[in-house]
């Protein structure tokens, strides 16, 4: 199990200045979980990672990995990142040019701190190989290897020494997109399979929803919520998460005087009119918030639909996707997004009736 806490991590930029890479950072992994950090470029995500490494020193804070304490500032212990034993895979992925493969997996375990058989080098780098399906490739030269291979090459080569905690800074950014794709479904399987306690970082939002246990989604330097990908999809707690991971709809308004019903759900006027949503949060009369609604759960019907939370729009711009059509529809003022199957042949400039489950709209506080 991993634990990170309080983790303050500060560097000086070429102007001199202090960048604030990370900020109070906290979270647990537990074991054999993969738990990502997402966020754009500059977010601290890196950093956090060079952290828990020991490539970076923290100005204050503590890692924890199974009880071994890596790395404290209130007791002054910084494990060096070769004493701590953790596997590490990099956006480039220093494959050794001059190695063949079964030379580049074993060549951890020669250059190691503890001294192992020529024999047991073999049986400790043909079964990472072999879980890398690689091990028919082991007398290859590496360079001839593609890039999904040279992937799963430097994974076996972070795998063969057993480590406590694998750490991936975005190891899948390299590949093209339809690879990058089937590479994600392979570290899925492989991660599953060997139980291994993972850190990934990635600014990618598909790759984490589709790897993780649970994601943190960082933004300048601080963790903005930490959960599973589909609470982290479903129930965004900021507008920078809506917005950062997949595609919202973003509708400013106010609460109502109404106090919520026994359901939970309150009513926000907006400028599309009045919307019923279901809060988690306590909300007071007045208060101004932002009412998030994924493009899919936007229900598009050419007649009117039973029920409430129902508007006349006209469709304003419509994109084919193939399994899919992105509408762009116009209640009064206010465009909204929705992505429907292809059944819905809807014309452009034609009426429509939008509809909004109360269910899946998210109230999200205004800061």
């Amino acid at each position: 199990m991993l634990t990170v806490d309080g983790l303050f991590t500060e560097y000086a930029s070429a102007g001199g200045d202090t960048v604030k890479a990370a900020q109070d950072v906290s979270f647990t992994v537990d074991e054999g979980q993969l738990f990502t950090l997402l966020g754009p470029s500059g977010c601290g995500k890196t950093t956090t990672l060079r952290s828990i490494a020991g490539l970076e020193r923290p100005r204050q804070g503590s890692i924890t990995v199974n009880d071994r304490v890596v790395y404290s500032s209130s007791a002054g212990v910084f494990v060096s990142p070769n004493q701590r034993g953790f596997g590490m895979v990099f956006q480039s992925y220093a494959i050794w040019p001059h190695m063949n493969v079964f030379q580049n997996a074993a060549f951890p375990l020669e250059v190691g701190g503890r001294r192992y058989s020529r024999q047991e080098i073999r049986d400790n780098v043909m079964q990472v190989l072999t879980a890398v399906q690689l091990d028919q490739l082991a007398d290859r030269n590496a360079t001839t290897l593609s890039g999904g291979q040279q992937q799963r090459l430097a994974l076996a080569r972070a795998l063969v020494m057993k480590p406590a905690l694998l750490l991936l800074d975005e190891p899948l950014s390299n590949l093209d997109a339809k690879l990058r794709e089937k590479m994600r479904f392979e570290l899925k399987r492989l991660q599953r399979e060997l139980k291994i306690t993972t850190v990934y970082v990635t600014h990618d939002q598909g790759e984490a929803l589709a790897l993780s246990h649970e994601i943190a989604v960082m933004h300048e330097g601080r963790i903005q919520q930490i959960g599973s990908p589909r609470d982290i999809y479903e129930r965004p707690a900021t507008r920078f998460v809506a917005d950062f991971v997949g595609s919202s709809n973003f509708i400013d308004g106010t609460v109502t005087g109404a106090a919520a019903t026994p359901d939970g759900c309150v009513v926000v006027r907006t400028e599309i009119g009045d919307v019923t949503v279901r809060s988690l949060q306590s909300l007071v009369a007045d208060e101004r918030v932002g009412v998030s609604v994924r493009p899919e759960d936007v229900e598009l019907t050419e007649d009117r639909p039973a029920g409430g939370n129902v508007w006349e729009g006209r469709v304003d711009q419509k994109v084919f996707l193939g399994e899919a059509v992105e509408f762009q529809v116009k209640v009064g003022a206010r465009t909204l997004l929705s992505r429907r199957h292809p059944t819905l042949r809807t014309k452009i400039g034609d009426a429509i009736f939008v509809q909004l489950d109360p269910e899946k709209c998210v109230v999200l506080k205004v800061a």
